[in-house]
């Protein structure tokens, strides 16, 4: 288990990590980090060969852990589902099998179909707090308009959309923060509650499929009419949590992180609310300046080279997108938050290659409408600056801040 100073020392990298960024991409080949206990790939050139080489380096641990689980929360866990492989954790054949599904439900037309959904949503979330001239934009907006977004999209009914988010930040909470045993169960509790709610959607569309990414899911991890069996349940239960937890907590970070530095940056707030065009590249950059995904880890699989630095089969790196995004070699004044950067559309912050984000777009959109609502609705938006000074949360995977307190 992960000992308290450890852990004081891995947060304090979580929630700054861009300086030990800076010192990986000036030192000669790769940079070991033990509070990682990986390899930090941190250059443009070095992450882009990574993800461009899945036979040499394996996604098959992205997802493992930060925290041991406790005996009280593995007595929880197999009252539910998985886990199994996933699209974010597999490679090769099992990894096309699991993307398809997600490209056909995500594709451009689909996407585009979800808009006007998104955008109704927004505003009425804005409507509930605009009259209030103050609000904490993370819990009133952040957290709350992706998770209606993607449960539209997988075919959740509204109604249960509220307690798949709490169970999609539990399951965030309880591999990735140090809980005592007591919490860890209690988080395994609302994980294993989330599991059996998606069960009961998986089942529903094998009898009745409809429009919608559940079915599309279904159908083709599953293929046939007959019942399911316990093991496609269980592949299709862990798939469709991961589609959820990255659906809305990747886009809730980028959101909250987009207005944390466009409010902490008056002119360039005020140049985007004069100038509506300027909306696409500020996403672009919002993205690129501070990542929402900073980092995935990736297992070597042979004896490998990595600039310069000789890596054993078993080998962890950590592929640190958030450091390529600033990378001087490839931008200039690359710390700078500017959002009328030219040509910013190639950064990788959702990836690269085969394991390139397939929601990239919708998440976009919902930058591009929340930025379009707010500069409109809500002119004079700034910090509170009676309130702290927003602190990052301590995690690599979905980097935003805490709270984000504004007025109006």
């Amino acid at each position: 288990m992960t000992s308290y100073d450890d852990q004081a020392r891995r947060d304090e990298l979580y929630r700054d990590p861009y300086p030990l960024y800076d010192r990986a991409r000036r030192a000669e080949g790769l940079t070991y980090v033990p509070e990682f206990a990986a390899w930090l790939v941190a250059r443009d050139r070095d992450v882009r060969e990574v993800l461009l080489r899945a036979e040499d380096f394996s996604s098959a641990n992205s997802l493992l852990p930060d925290v041991a689980l406790s005996e009280a929360a593995l007595g929880v866990l197999p009252r539910g589902f998985g886990p199994r492989p996933t699209v974010v954790s597999s490679d090769g054949a099992a990894h096309r099998r699991h993307r398809a599904p997600l490209n056909r439900g995500l594709s451009a037309a689909r996407v585009a179909a979800l808009v006007p959904y998104a955008r109704a949503c927004a505003s009425e979330l804005v409507d509930g707090f605009a009259a209030d001239g103050s609000a904490e934009l993370v819990e009133a907006y952040a957290r709350r308009l992706p998770g209606m977004v993607v449960g539209r999209l997988i075919g959740l009914n509204p109604a249960d959309v509220p307690a798949a988010v709490h169970g999609g930040y539990r399951a965030e909470e309880l591999l990735f923060r140090p809980l005592s045993p007591q919490e860890q169960a209690a988080a395994a509790e609302d994980v294993v509650a989330l599991q059996h709610l998606l069960d009961g959607y998986v089942r529903d569309r094998r009898a009745k499929p409809r429009d919608d990414m559940c079915s599309t899911m279904v159908a083709a991890l599953a293929p046939g009419d007959a019942e399911l069996t316990l093991e496609q349940r269980h592949e299709l239960v862990t798939s469709l949590q991961n589609l959820l937890i990255a659906g809305f907590l990747t886009t809730s970070a980028l959101i909250g992180t987009t207005l944390l530095h466009l409010l902490g940056d008056r002119r360039q707030w005020r140049m985007l609310r004069a100038d509506p065009s300027l909306v696409p590249a500020a996403v672009e950059e919002a993205a690129r300046h501070d990542t929402a995904i900073q980092a995935f880890r990736r297992v070597t699989t042979r004896p490998v080279t990595l600039a310069g630095t000789e890596l054993p089969a078993g080998a962890t790196v950590l592929v640190a997108y958030g450091a390529a995004n600033r990378d001087e070699e490839r931008y200039e004044r690359p710390a700078e938050f500017d959002i009328t950067r030219p040509g910013n559309r190639h950064h990788l912050a959702f990836g690269h290659g085969a394991h390139g984000c397939p929601g990239s777009q919708l998440a976009r959109e919902q930058l591009r409408l929340t930025l379009d609502l707010f500069t409109r609705r809500l002119p004079e938006l700034r910090l509170d600056e009676d309130r702290p000074r927003p602190r990052m949360r301590p995690t690599l995977i979905h980097r935003s801040p805490q709270a984000l307190y504004a007025t109006w």
